[in-house]
């Protein structure tokens, strides 16, 4: 066809509708336009190297931002490289992919990357040709981190962003500690964020708050929405992402998690984020995602599910072990379950909704309260 069948496209109209998360409420429609998408997957493209020697293996469900754009299938074949499609995440079938493709490139969410880090001691796949594996959708524990670097022998990428629009990547040649600790800066110079208190009043630097956001690819609301944009957006257009978050002295962005992650435990707001960090340093602990669950006492109680290779029958030395690690008595779990695998979303991330479909048994169906108790002046 001559390119005069194609018709040009206002660089203003809609180019496609995403779908939200829905980890927090009914998912909604985000309208991304030819310009500002277009700019999304070929800016990112550019800042992860990539070329017509490219070859990005999509194992993410491709309807999402971060496998799609970031910079994902278009920025790949915007670049003149090669894409590989996959059906399967299972790493018996998707490592002789990898192999056989010669891959470069691939993005995961951080719980298949526990998976891959762990089939590498039986799957021996020549893994060679891969140079950047980028991680995003949740946060990455800087141990697992480390993890895929020694395993993979190549570059991590964290990747911190959202389908309405703002994306932060830490560079390649980014420091070793940066890639493991911090989510990196944005992608675009024109990107403007704050970092607010419950007032939306500015916070100090290095303190955490919300993230607000706007920029030339960040939208200005939900697609025929206005009730939530209403809540979602400023009078000055700022997205409210809904993420704590923190910038470090070099411009860094460190995600402390979800506002709505945190537990009102008897006045306390305790992150969850900070428990499963102290969760994570633990020799039997794989993985894990910490809650509140509903308490006639404290309003919130605090509750982990945990995978282990091993359940710990001893919950009293498990509070030991947490307490010498630093974490405040009243931080320490209340009720931990233990499960075989996680549920998931669409999007590859922990569905902390039903987290209860796969448990093994209770460690404890929840210490006594007096143990827990935060201290009150």
């Amino acid at each position: 066809m001559s390119d005069q069948a194609w018709p040009q496209p206002d660089v203003s109209a809609t180019a496609l509708l995403l779908l939200s998360g829905g980890t927090t409420g009914t998912p909604k429609l985000i309208p991304r336009r030819h310009a500002d998408y277009s700019y999304n997957f070929s800016a990112s493209a550019e800042l992860c190297g990539i070329s017509q020697q490219s070859v990005y293996l999509a194992v993410l469900p491709v309807a999402h931002n971060f496998p799609l754009a970031c910079p994902g299938i278009l920025g790949t074949l915007a670049c003149g490289g090669k894409v590989v499609l996959t059906d399967s995440a299972s790493c018996d079938e998707v490592m002789p992919l990898i192999a056989q493709e010669r891959v470069t490139h691939v993005a995961l969410v951080p719980a298949l990357a526990q998976l891959w880090v762990q089939a590498r001691e039986w799957e021996d796949s020549d893994l060679s040709s891969l140079r950047v594996i980028q991680a995003g959708g949740a946060r990455l524990d800087p141990t697992l981190a480390e993890q895929v670097i020694a395993t993979f022998d190549c570059t991590l990428q964290q990747v911190f962003g959202m389908a309405e629009g703002l994306l932060c990547f830490t560079r390649l040649d980014d420091p070793h500690a940066t890639i493991l600790h911090s989510q990196g800066r944005p992608l675009s110079p024109l990107d403007e964020i704050r970092i607010v208190d419950q007032d939306e009043n500015d916070v100090a630097p290095g303190e955490t708050g919300q993230l607000l956001t706007r920029g030339p690819y960040t939208i200005s609301g939900y697609y025929r929405a206005p009730a939530h944009n209403a809540q979602a957006f400023t009078a000055q257009g700022f997205y409210r992402t809904g993420d704590n978050v923190r910038l470090d002295e070099v411009g860094n962005l460190h995600v402390e998690g979800r506002i709505k992650e945190q537990i009102n435990r008897a006045g306390e707001k305790i992150a969850a984020a900070e428990v499963e960090s102290a969760l994570l340093r633990l020799a039997e602990v794989q993985d894990c995602a910490v809650v509140a669950a509903p308490d006639t006492l404290l309003g919130e109680r605090i509750c982990a599910f945990i995978i282990a290779q091993q359940v710990p029958t001893d919950y009293q030395q498990l509070r030991q072990q947490l307490t010498r690690m630093g974490l405040s008595a009243w931080k320490i779990p209340d009720q931990i379950e233990f499960l075989d695998h996680w549920p998931l979303t669409a999007v590859g991330k922990i569905d902390k909704k039903t987290p209860d479909g796969s448990r093994r048994r209770p460690l404890s169906p929840f210490c006594p309260i007096s143990a827990n108790r935060p201290e009150t002046g």
